[in-house]
């Protein structure tokens, strides 16, 4: 008996789209996510007004013109009504005149690889920056107890505070930033503790990461065993720091983005250990293997939360739609790249071996340690460009505001990503491949 032929699968944008764009402008403005609700807390004011996101004629690497949709991303919603969507004020010529960018502060420290494409960025607002610094610290002292003394100067090396200001630079206040950057040092205690520099091991890293879990996703048990699961939370600094930051945020959040980043999290600690597996097994993967690796141990429950730090909501239908999520993981994958390159001499140093894409690369393809390297170059930028090609046809297939937001807010972190790396020369240094 022949196998029936399956219909070719339709796209459901312009269904989604149609269904939620009556409401979703009144519900955007309506939901512009106050966090002094839930944290009593009044408002910082509002920096001053500086491009979130680059100019599209900033000198970029190897790196094709942007389309006229992507310019559409760039420049947000337009329209009776949405006003209170844009990330920041902006009077921009028409595609096509003369711009004259506004200069950053002060030049970015470091240098970008050579041949990287990336958008600069103005370096973050210094204000914000300070303050978010200065409550992290306070945070992870007073609140969670993260860290002993002797890891202070690695702590105020990491520059949290400029990191997420440079990638959320449509969050409101400083609580919304906030928000981001407790989960970013939770997630990163979890990375060192259980994994990498401070005591990690791939031995028994599966428990571990299963219980830190159960700080973000809670146990539903009988009255006997909850109280000691409770207790469990606070047992180290890796859980006590998930518990402490997971609070804030569904304070803040819809339970639909606190479930999509519960969702997220468990698919980062899926790929923390696959990279466990191959470090017991003292095994190389394939490259595409790697890849697959990277798709989930890498940065996309940062980007993920965007809406939440920005203030609104890209309701759950939309943000579920195949090709948000193939958007999400192309930016998700190009910033974990990038970490594997500015990272690269850093983890030469460390003991062990440390895969990375130019390791693999090179042990896989037989390459030369600066061909890998400069061929991982490629690979990054062959995923920038997929992930602002598809973001561009996205836009123009879903013209709901949420989703052009929610796009300018993902394109913002992957330039605030890169820029961070780029300028903490306190953690990173360039091989010497040029």
């Amino acid at each position: 008996m022949p196998v029936p032929e399956l219909t070719p699968p339709q796209s459901s944008l312009p269904d989604a789209a149609s269904r939620f764009g009556a409401h979703v402008l009144a519900e955007a403005a309506a939901r512009a996510c106050d966090i002094k609700a839930a944290t009593g807390d009044p408002p910082d004011p509002p920096p001053v007004p500086s491009p979130a996101l680059p100019p599209l004629d900033a000198p970029a690497a190897a790196a094709p013109a942007p389309g006229i949709d992507l310019e559409r991303i760039l420049r947000g919603p337009s329209g009776l009504g949405t006003q209170g969507l844009h990330l920041f004020r902006q009077e921009e010529p028409l595609l096509g005149q003369e711009k004259h960018p506004v200069p950053s502060a002060a030049p970015a420290e470091g240098r970008p690889i050579p041949g990287l494409y990336h958008h600069p960025v103005p370096e973050p607002d210094p204000v914000r920056v300070e303050e978010v610094s200065r409550r992290i610290k306070s945070w992870a002292l007073d609140e969670v107890a993260l860290y002993p003394d002797d890891w202070e100067e690695e702590f105020d090396g990491f520059s949290v505070g400029r990191y997420m200001v440079a990638c959320h630079p449509d969050a409101p206040t400083v609580d919304h930033l906030m928000l981001a950057t407790r989960l970013m040092v939770a997630e990163n205690a979890v990375d060192d503790c259980y994994c990498e520099d401070h005591g990690g091991s791939p031995v028994g890293l599966g428990e571990r990461l299963l219980l830190a879990h159960t700080a973000l996703d809670p146990l539903h048990t009988t009255q006997e065993y909850q109280q000691p699961w409770a207790r469990s939370l606070h047992a180290d600094a890796p859980r006590r720091a998930y518990r402490s930051a997971m609070e804030y945020f569904v304070q803040a959040a819809t339970p639909s983005q606190a479930d999509r980043f519960r969702h997220d999290m468990a698919r980062l600690h899926m790929g923390y250990l696959a990279e466990a597996a191959w470090a017991q097994m003292d095994h190389v993967p394939e490259v595409w293997e790697y890849l697959a690796m990277r798709q989930f141990n890498n940065f996309r429950p940062c980007p993920t939360i965007t809406d939440t730090v920005g203030g609104y909501e890209l309701p759950a239908d939309l943000h579920a739609q195949s090709a948000m999520q193939k958007v999400i993981a192309l930016a998700s994958n190009a910033t974990t790249i990038v970490n594997d390159l500015y990272s690269y001499t850093k983890e030469l140093d460390s003991p062990g071996r440390h895969l990375n894409l130019p390791v693999v690369i090179a042990e896989r393809e037989g390459l030369s340690d600066r061909d890998a390297y400069l061929k991982s170059v490629e690979v990054h930028n062959d995923l920038m460009r997929d992930f602002e090609s598809h973001a561009a046809a996205l836009a123009a297939d879903c013209p709901v505001p949420s989703v052009q937001r929610f796009l300018r807010g993902v394109a913002a972190w992957v330039d605030g990503n890169h820029h961070w790396h780029q300028t903490n020369t306190y953690r990173y240094r360039l091989p010497d491949f040029w």
